[in-house]
């Protein structure tokens, strides 16, 4: 294979994401040439190859899809089950970040990677409600659990073990003891990314999951108001003194669209987001709107009607997730890990 051809290919846009493919594949050439994506593609293969096929021109290839885990911060055991964790952070409430996560999950489902979803916000623990009733976890030694299958996720909540309106009345160190027992003793299976739903702010479960649990990588959730993007700032800032790497901002509630009139009304005004862009010289990873639909399919249980009909903002889902996924999958793999193939696709 001439240099030329896997240069090429390295600096191909993908169209869903506008980034170029780069690190984030993996060209080999044995009796035909191979080209390993490291972020699951599910859906866009035809995409992918019509792409590829402007540099091979007319030359036989395969395209695959194999989901690494990369390396996390030294010190930190990996967890059983689990190649990735990306926490969804922000510094405000109400922001949509658990919205966000679910998202994030549903979206990176359907492009044909394993997921799970710990729900780290003790005090208001939101999952059960949005991913639907799906039990409790279960136990089969007293020692360890099983997660809630929430339509082929992997979820768990403190929400599955108390009642919805009873409150959390703890201190930090029982906070802190609550949400390692959930990373440590729950029986992950073969998870691509685990979503860390974290509480707002940068206190005790914030720094407990820096210092203890593999976090390989975080998004940073806001809205477009300025007050949004100063707390969200503060969430950046940990992230990078810390050394875990933010893969960028997602932008919630961006615009309204009238259903009725057409209308575009910037209700929490615009432009937050770019202003982090340039101070943190990061990625917007996507804008969401403002959206009835989200909120009544969130609130109801029923996540796949949004984020899996096929529509505008299920589209703005997909490309959202793929492009923190080929983000992640720039940064350096462990080695140590023997990573299973996803998928393998032919032309």
């Amino acid at each position: 294979m001439t240099k030329s051809i896997k240069q090429c290919l390295e600096h191909l846009k993908n169209p869903i994401t506008e980034l170029n493919l780069g690190k984030s594949i993996i060209v080999k050439e044995v009796e035909n040439i191979s080209i390993n994506y490291r972020f699951p593609i599910k859906g866009f293969e035809e995409q992918q190859k019509s792409l590829i096929s402007e540099c091979i021109n007319e030359k036989k290839f395969t395209i695959n899809t194999t989901i690494p885990s990369h390396k996390t911060k030294g010190g930190i055991e990996p967890i059983k089950g689990i190649k990735n964790i990306i926490a969804v952070a922000s510094g405000k409430g109400g922001v949509g970040k658990s919205t966000i996560t679910v998202m994030l999950a549903k979206s990176l489902q359907k492009l044909g990677s394993n997921v799970a979803i710990l729900d780290a916000d003790i005090y208001g623990p939101s999952m059960p409600r949005m991913l639907g009733d799906y039990g409790k976890p279960g136990s089969p030694d007293n020692k360890s659990f099983t997660p809630v299958d929430a339509d082929g996720i992997q979820s768990m909540s403190l929400g599955y073990m108390i009642d919805e309106e009873s409150p959390a009345i703890w201190r930090g160190s029982m906070i802190t003891k609550a949400l390692m027992q959930m990373v440590d003793e729950t029986r992950w299976k073969d998870v691509d990314y685990l979503l860390i739903d974290l509480p707002p702010g940068t206190g005790d479960i914030q720094l407990t999951m820096v210092q203890k649990i593999p976090v390989t990588a975080t998004v940073i959730v806001t809205t477009p108001q300025d007050i949004s993007m100063i707390d969200a700032q503060k969430a950046f800032n940990m992230f990078r003194k810390v050394e875990i790497p933010v893969l960028g901002v997602i932008e919630n509630m961006s615009v309204y669209h009238c259903p009725n009139c057409d209308h575009e009304s910037y209700i929490f005004g615009a432009g937050a987001a770019h202003k982090m862009l340039k101070k943190f010289d990061t990625n917007l990873l996507g804008q969401l709107p403002l959206n009835v639909s989200i909120r009544e399919n969130m609130d109801s249980g029923n996540p796949e009607n949004i984020w899996g009909n096929g529509g505008n903002v299920s589209d703005q889902g997909l490309a959202i997730a793929m492009k923190t996924a080929q983000l992640l999958a720039e940064l350096p793999i462990n080695i140590n890990k023997d990573i299973p193939e996803l998928k393998l696709h032919n032309l």
